[in-house]
Order: C-alpha cells, then structure tokens, then sequence
C-alpha cells in the first residue's frame, strides 16, 4: 500500500508538476450545503497563528499550503512521502523566495523528530496517524485536521466497483476519529462533517479531474472510459456532471 501511494503521487508530480495541476486545472463549479470545508479548516490553524510556533504539514504535497500559510508562524516544516512532490516543493521554495519553510521525505508512521517538537501540526487529506501526532506535539499544542469522509463520492465509486475507500461508507470516520483522539489523550475541541457537490461542465473535464486525484489511484483514461461514461449520462444536469463530496474537519489539544 505503502509503495502504490508513492508511486501515484508521484506520478503526479511528474505529470501535473505537482498537486495542483498546474495550467491543467479541471474547470468547476461547487455547491456548498452546510459550511466550506477547507475554508473552515484553515480558520481553526489561523486561529492558532503564532510567529513564536513551529508547525508540521503531514502530508504536504507540493508544499502550496504550507506557503499561503508560512508568513504567520516561525517555521513549517512539510513531510510526505513522494519524493517526486517534495521535489516540486522544494523548487517552487526557491521561485517564491520562502524562507522559513523546510521539505523532507518522511513515513507519516514512523515521523524523524524528538517528542514535543512542534506548537502545531496539522494534515489536509492526508496521513492521520494521531499517535505520532501526539508524541510530536508540546504540552498545549494542538492537532488539525481536515479528513475525506466516508460518503465522498460514493456514487461514482459504486459505479467504478472500486475506490479510495471503496465499501466503508457504513463506518462513521468522524466519530471513529473522535474516539481514537480521545483514546490517545487528545481534548477534542472541534469536530464537525461537511458535505457539497461540485458540478464538472463537460466529460472531459471530469476526466482530467479524475486523473489527479487519489479517487481511484489507478485511474486510466481510455480503460475506464465505458465506466465514467456510465456515471456522466446518470449524473449530468444543466449545472453540469454531478460529484457528491463529504469531509470532516476536527481541532484537538494536547493538554
């Protein structure tokens, strides 16, 4: 499993130049039901903005986030486990003249610093190996998280018969994790699930979605093409092809 994530990520950053495909970003739109996600995600780490505080992004893909978030804290430190992605953060440090952020390829399970290392750590979408993430945090330091949950998707994958998550829809992740900060020691402070749909304007478009994300890590094009035509003629409307998403977002503290 291990080695199928790395290689699909990547490929990734040899093919999109990173997470964010580039010039190549699949063009939609979104309809949020109960609250924004990813904005709300970022609102909880902003509350706990501190030039004093040391961060580490599990996780951290092409190192984007880290960025838009580096002139508010002392220092970010990102790990991930693609080589290939560490890379193109690395370099895009360079073109943006970020100081105060560092890259390096780390196992999320088996993370390379002392205990009580960091003020902050957090993960978007990505590993949550919330024993580590305790072991690293100081007294006082806080856990965020923004995680995918169990519904995202979920018709597009009975379609596909398989996918990132695929037959778990019946495991409520939001209250699992809950239970598991707890059981770790963490005072959850936030835990909340959100769910929106985006709408894809045209077949191709949702394609070259698909061929960027970890949906199906093993997406292909042309083999799948019966497939998603399938999903496309069920789920088009004037608005466009329908997704439904699902995440959640949870803040802990380290007491």
């Amino acid at each position: 499993m291990e080695n199928e994530e790395k290689d699909f990520y990547n490929k990734i950053a040899n093919k999109f130049g990173g997470y964010g495909f580039n010039n190549k970003k699949p063009e939609y739109t979104t309809e949020y039901i109960n609250g924004e996600p990813e904005k709300i995600f970022k609102e909880k780490i902003m509350f706990l903005a501190d030039k004093n505080k040391k961060v580490l992004d599990v996780g951290c893909g092409d190192g984007i986030f880290a960025f838009n978030l580096a002139e508010y804290f002392m220092n970010i430190v990102g790990i991930d486990i693609s080589e290939g992605l560490i890379e193109v953060a690395k370099e895009k440090q360079k073109e943006l003249g970020i100081h105060n952020c560092e890259f390096s390829v780390q196992d999320a399970e088996n993370i390379n610093f002392e205990n009580d290392s960091f003020d902050l750590v957090f993960t978007r979408r990505g590993p949550t190996p919330y024993k580590e993430f305790y072991r690293l945090l100081k007294p006082g330091g806080y856990m965020c998280a923004i995680n995918i949950g169990e519904k995202d998707t979920k018709p597009l994958q009975d379609v596909f018969g398989r996918g990132q998550g695929y037959g778990q829809s019946d495991v409520l992740k939001l209250n699992r994790d809950v239970k598991i900060l707890e059981e770790i020691g963490f005072k959850v402070v936030f835990a909340e699930e959100y769910f929106y749909k985006e709408y894809y304007p045209t077949y191709e478009e949702i394609d070259l979605f698909l061929q960027g994300v970890p949906i199906f890590k093993d997406f292909d094009s042309e083999k799948d093409r019966e497939l998603l035509e399938k999903y496309v003629s069920e789920n088009i409307s004037e608005k466009g092809v329908e997704l439904e998403r699902h995440r959640y977002v949870l803040s802990a503290l380290k007491e």
